[in-house]
């Protein structure tokens, strides 16, 4: 029979954390419920609306279909700590810009995904931001802001 509680060390935003957690408690509650990061939120919790999105090791994933205990020893990033580091300011200053963002439910999400491909320093095609945002669910905007921002924001870094 395994323990229901395990001891776990992730490093988070660049501090280490060491918890004693439940051993089915999802990464994104376990962010937002012990550690108060509540940047990233809970929608569907079946992995498809994005809203929970994280960086894990340096690749984005769903929170709500990890288990906290398996980002033991392992490097979490939450927007808080993208945002913190400047690392994605041009992203957020663009999503300002264009409106992209209107509730702000899905936009942590949204701005980690974008991130994600805008690290490769190309620039992607409109469909290529469509099909790269397609996981992250939004009711608000209609996404055509939200890929002029992605664009803006590749075609500005590109020229830097």
């Amino acid at each position: 029979m395994s323990e229901r509680f395990h001891e776990i060390t992730i490093t988070v935003n660049g501090e280490e954390v060491r918890e004693r957690v439940d051993a089915r408690k999802t990464l994104v509650d376990f962010l937002r419920e012990d550690l108060a990061l509540t940047g990233s939120h809970v929608g569907c919790e079946h992995g498809v609306c994005g809203a929970c999105t994280v960086r894990v090791d340096g690749v984005v994933v769903r929170g709500c279909l990890m288990l906290a205990v398996q980002c033991d020893g392992g490097r979490v990033e939450t927007i808080e700590g993208v945002a913190d580091s400047n690392e994605i300011a041009d992203l957020q200053q663009a999503f300002i810009e264009r409106n992209a963002l209107q509730c702000g439910y899905c936009t942590p999400g949204m701005l980690l995904t974008a991130q994600e491909l805008l690290r490769s320093g190309a620039v992607p095609s409109r469909e290529t931001i469509r099909v790269h945002l397609s996981g992250n669910y939004c009711r608000c905007t209609g996404y055509q802001a939200i890929v002029d921002a992605v664009e803006a924001v590749a075609k500005a870094r590109a020229s830097q």
